[in-house]
């Protein structure tokens, strides 16, 4: 790596837009080392057999926490830069070479990256440190730790790449070592099909960043950000629109969005570590970052910018109506992150007015989240790993560090007033009303609707687990998880209280973010007195009939039917039905016939023909064997024969 070559672009703050500074010096240089670092964990893990298996989890959580090291000692370089210069690239090497096409290897250093990086790694280390304690009696936790760490290096190439085709790169990586730890326990059917079931969903999105990356070849022959932002605006308006819903479709299969959700769910088969990371601070956020990052794209063509604010409108209500019907605990968490991060893609879609605070919204998110999936894992822990929350009640008493750090998660998540998520969702409401014409009344509106029912089932989720009367029977015993397990919880409780708070009102965030994003107000069609006591009163009547129906009356322990949309909740509103009816029973029909026509045309014309003619040949010299020396000595006679005439007429 000594031999590392940098290639010189012109500073960002010149007149070209979508050009970077090169890595001239300082820790930046290394910054190849926040991947190397994880990645060389799970290479030793993985190559390294049986004999790692004392040690191996230690190295991979200290490896982890080596690139959160870097990564921060880059974020304190780029702060003695003026706001303009903070954009560094690295070129690594030359990666491909075609013609007049010439992609590097390299990585991009600038605000936006380095903030998912502090994500990525601070948080993913949190996890892995609670897995030491959570995957201590795993016979195969080396193999679980090895998949951690190339985790979190696919998804630092993710973020850190500085072209569309080393994204790419990354994305693929996250993919495959989703798949791997969604079916960690693939001895189990179910988790198995879980895992196929996420890996075959993010192919269908994978095409749609393919054909983008088409058409970015065709239009501006490249894949660097450099080159496709600095030309986006020469594109025509059809091609920029082209591109945008095509990065939108890749985005919807990372970030589980209408229509690709489906495989969201049913990731809970994993190990619950997983969960915290896939659903937080990871894959989930990788399509709110791709779009984020090709605002230049979506600037400039405002219907894909549209759908995309529909998508996010639609998924963040549609994830919230699915969580109010879900008894598995873990299942419940996903329903809300699909909606949280349907927020997230409302406020992205709303252009520049919104890309900041959904940024913040992941950030903040991806703490109460991970500390609210952690501490379903101390429950699960505690109650020998049930996940249905009608056989709980009753745990505050028994759990009370899982108590009160999940209860932090679930403030911030209602946007009760200070915590990290009141500061973030508040703000994404606010810009929603702050949409032209028609759309702020509509997605202001839907977004405040969101808010109401997210208080009230994940009140529900709360209640139901921690209080009211104890459902759970004799062979429960609930205990307190280990301080390798809570410590980290107690981490992310306080950054779910406290992180809105450091982050927004001191000016850091917006300071760090606007050489990105730029600095963008707009008006909002509600004063934003009336939106901020609008989304209380939300919030506060949601908490109430969840207080009412969930704590102060009895739960039973099965579920009653309920209504028709009840009934369509619990079945995630249809999506499996309509995905069967509209892409599997049609692709398993056409399956069939194919098969039933090889075996018709192949086998009965084909192979059919050519057996037969085995055959026929097969039976004239049948006769020709027939056992009597005469015969023999005749055909002998007519070989004879035979040769010496064609010898004769040779000559």
């Amino acid at each position: 790596m000594s031999s590392l070559t940098t290639v010189a672009h012109l500073a960002a703050t010149t007149s070209e837009p979508g050009l970077y500074n090169a890595v001239s010096g300082g820790v930046a240089q290394f910054g190849w080392l926040m991947i190397a670092l994880p990645l060389l964990g799970a290479a030793v893990l993985l190559l390294g057999g049986r004999a790692t298996n004392s040690w191996g989890p230690l190295l991979a959580t200290a490896l982890s926490w080596a690139s959160f090291v870097v990564g921060a000692l880059v974020i304190v370089q780029l702060t003695g830069y003026a706001p303009g210069d903070r954009q560094l690239q690295l070129t690594m090497w030359e990666w491909i070479s075609a013609g007049d096409l010439t992609v590097n290897a390299g990585l991009l250093m600038d605000p936006l990256s380095l903030a998912f990086v502090m994500l990525i790694t601070f948080v993913g280390s949190l996890i892995h440190v609670y897995s030491l304690g959570y995957m201590q009696h795993d016979p195969d936790k080396r193999r679980f730790f090895a998949y951690l760490n190339l985790f979190v290096a696919a998804m630092l190439i993710l973020v850190l790449a500085d072209s569309y085709l080393m994204l790419f790169v990354g994305w693929e990586g996250v993919g495959l070592a989703s798949y791997l730890l969604i079916g960690f326990w693939n001895s189990n059917p179910a988790y198995a099909a879980a895992a196929n079931k996420a890996f075959i969903v993010n192919r269908v999105g994978d095409f749609g960043l393919i054909i983008a990356m088409g058409l970015m070849l065709a239009n501006f022959g490249a894949l660097d950000f450099a080159t496709v932002h600095g030309n986006a605006s020469s594109a025509t308006p059809m091609v920029l629109t082209a591109i945008g819903l095509a990065l939108l479709l890749g985005a919807c299969g990372k970030s589980a969005q209408f229509p690709l959700q489906s495989w969201l769910g049913d990731a809970m088969a994993g190990p619950t570590p997983v969960s915290a990371l896939i659903h937080a601070a990871t894959m989930v956020t990788a399509g709110v970052y791709l779009i984020a990052r090709s605002q230049a794209i979506y600037d400039l063509t405002p219907d894909a910018r549209l759908v995309v604010a529909i998508v996010g409108a639609i998924t963040l209500l549609y994830g919230a109506i699915v969580g109010c019907a879900k008894d598995d605990i873990k299942k419940a968490l996903a329903a809300s992150t699909m909606s949280q991060i349907g927020y997230m893609m409302l406020a992205v879609g709303l252009g520049p007015i919104g890309y900041m605070y959904a940024i913040f919204h992941l950030i903040t998110h991806g703490f109460f989240k991970a500390n609210m999936f952690l501490g379903a894992g101390s429950v699960m822990h505690a109650m020998n790993d049930r996940v249905d929350m009608r056989r709980f009640g009753g745990l505050s008493r028994e759990v009370k560090i899982t108590w009160i750090t999940f209860a932090a998660g679930w403030l911030a998540i209602i946007g009760f007033p200070f915590t990290a998520g009141w500061f973030s969702k508040d703000h994404i409401i606010e810009s929603a009303f702050s949409a032209p014409g028609w759309q702020g009344w509509v997605f202001g509106g839907v977004a405040l609707l969101g808010a109401g029912i997210t208080a009230f089932y994940m009140s529900r989720l709360f209640f139901m687990t921690f209080h009211g009367k104890a459902r759970w029977h004799d062979d429960a015993h609930p205990h307190e998880s280990p301080l390798v397990m809570t410590i980290p919880m107690m981490v992310l409780a306080l950054g779910s209280l406290v992180l809105g708070a450091v982050l927004y009102p001191t000016g850091i965030l917006q300071g760090w973010l606007e050489p990105v994003f730029g600095e963008h107000h707009g008006e909002s069609l509600v004063p934003l007195w009336g939106i901020q006591v609008a989304v209380f009163v939300l919030m506060a009547l949601g908490v109430f009939l969840a207080w009412r129906m969930y704590w102060q009356q009895d739960v039973p322990e099965v579920a009653p039917q309920g209504n028709a949309l009840t009934r369509a909740a619990r079945r995630d509103l249809y999506q499996d039905d309509v995905n069967d009816a509209l892409f599997v029973s049609p692709m398993g029909a056409l399956a069939s016939t194919a098969v039933d026509s090889d075996r018709r045309v192949v086998e009965a014309g084909v192979t059919g023909g050519a057996v037969g003619g085995v055959g026929a040949l097969a039976a004239v010299l049948r006769r020709a064997q027939n056992g009597f020396v005469r015969s023999y000595a005749l055909t002998m006679l007519l070989g004879v024969v035979a040769i010496l005439g064609v010898v004769w007429v040779m000559q």
